[in-house]
């Protein structure tokens, strides 16, 4: 398996940005555009790109190997059922979903 690393640096020594690094950048961004979210961070990201692919109906196998998951259980949490939608279902007639 290859290891996939990011370098910012234009001059050696090149050193690879630490999940760290990059998760504090994507805070950073996240609150200077006024976007407030509970966990500002990378991971805040990555839910954001993940989620329109569940939506779309995309398996959690497919979503797996997109995120570089090396286990199932990792990807589970992007499972998680849409209450606002299950409830416009089960309180109405249902016929926008068909």
């Amino acid at each position: 398996m290859s290891k996939r690393t990011v370098y910012v640096g234009a001059y050696a020594p090149y050193k690879p940005l630490s999940r760290v690094a990059v998760s504090l950048r994507a805070k950073w961004h996240l609150r200077n555009a006024g976007i407030s979210v509970s966990r500002p961070g990378s991971h805040t990201l990555r839910h954001t790109c993940v989620q329109p692919l569940v939506d779309a109906g995309f398996s959690l196998k497919t979503i797996e190997d997109f995120l570089g998951h090396r286990t199932p259980d990792a990807t589970r949490i992007y499972a998680k059922v849409n209450i606002e939608a299950l409830r416009e279902v089960a309180l109405g007639d249902g016929e926008e979903v068909l």
